[in-house]
């Protein structure tokens, strides 16, 4: 059995939208610290766990069982496994030989590691519904922010190495658990193990909608690679400036430019995220925005550009949790939390841009 620390996981349920670097109380804390273990479950468990109803509409299909019924779902994460042998998976396209043992930029190697995996409360309402979202966070990540709330995981390496069959353990037992929707947090640069996963664990009966819980900062050749896998998009759009991404996010300089074209492509995939009759979510783009203080992250433009290049009522969520974590403190203009009154000027900006699905936060 590998066991992930209690420190680790609690500070995993801290973040109410963990991929955007926020910070906030988890409204399920405690009933998320009791699945605080990492373990493969015995064969028995996994039978039962194939058989378990799922607590979503019986009518739905992910999209990614036509592909894996077609073997699509495996050519494709052999593709992208392929892709790490001198890693091109995410925009730095850093060429680590990641296959041979190497780590990328992000940290990475081929070998797979999960900080921790529950059913999560603290998600948007549509994600959560009464059973929670089956989040799955992965460790390292491509972009390194300085104010990262999750910095241990997302560049500490926190975390314990899984196997792909663990993987699809993990989803199947979310599944079981009567989550609604398998939500992989920062997958960018475990994209193939996700894929190979879940052709694993549709053959023994996953049948969840997929989030990708993603920074935003995506390659169009991935995401091409992703259509018909992901039911849900779920990306930040942090920074309208290339200047600012890079001073906080470890030279990102083209994540404005790059997450722009990326959001276009995934709304191409799967439209405009509307609930279904029951609440739940399974199909759709959720775009987040951290709210940053002194408006360094370019809140209005932001807004603006998703108005004027996006449909009107796209879901966006406006986020409140900004607070100076990991190295923030370093960076005078994002040293302090955010404050009510620049909350609620961001908001105005998102309803004077003519966005209507908003999800605003405190």
């Amino acid at each position: 059995m590998t066991v992930v620390s209690r420190k680790t996981f609690v500070r995993s349920c801290l973040s109410l939208a963990a991929s955007a670097c926020g910070a906030g109380l988890c409204p399920a804390l405690a009933a998320c610290s009791r699945q605080s273990t990492l373990r493969r479950p015995g064969p028995g468990n996994r039978a039962g766990m194939a058989a378990a109803q799922a607590a979503v509409d019986p009518a739905f299909k992910p999209s990614y069982a036509a592909l894996a019924a077609r073997g699509e779902l495996k050519a494709r994460g052999d593709m992208l496994w392929e892709t790490m042998r001198e890693c091109r998976l995410c925009p730095r396209e850093c060429g680590a030989r990641r296959l041979d043992g190497k780590r990328g930029f992000c940290g990475a190697s081929s070998r797979l590691v999960v900080a921790a995996w529950h059913p999560h409360f603290g998600e948007e309402r549509p994600l959560v519904g009464r059973g929670g979202s089956g989040t799955v966070f992965f460790t390292h990540c491509s972009l390194r922010c300085v104010f990262c709330i999750n910095w241990e995981i997302s560049q500490g390496g926190q975390g314990d190495p899984q196997s792909v069959d663990s993987l699809a353990d993990m989803m199947l037992h979310l599944q079981a658990r009567l989550c609604h929707n398998i939500n992989i947090v920062t997958p960018t640069h475990y994209s193939p193990h996700l894929l190979l996963a879940l052709d694993r664990a549709v053959a023994r009966g996953l049948r969840l909608p997929l989030v990708y819980n993603t920074h935003g900062w995506e390659r169009l050749e991935i995401l091409k690679l992703l259509e018909g896998v992901v039911d849900i998009y779920m990306p930040d759009f942090k920074y309208a400036e290339g200047k600012v991404a890079s001073e906080y996010s470890s030279g990102a300089a083209t994540y404005p430019e790059i997450t722009k074209a990326a959001l276009i492509e995934m709304h191409r995939q799967v439209g405009v995220a509307r609930p279904g009759s029951d609440g739940l979510l399974y199909r759709g783009l959720l775009i987040r925005h951290l709210v940053m203080p002194n408006r360094v992250a370019g809140t209005r433009q932001v807004f603006e550009w998703i108005a004027a290049n996006l449909p009107r009522d796209t879901y966006v969520n406006v986020m409140s949790q900004y607070r100076p974590m990991h190295k923030a403190h370093d960076y005078p203009a994002i040293a302090r939390p955010l404050t009510r009154e620049e909350f609620s000027e961001a908001v105005a900006w998102a309803r004077a841009a003519g966005l209507t699905n908003l999800d605003i936060q405190g």
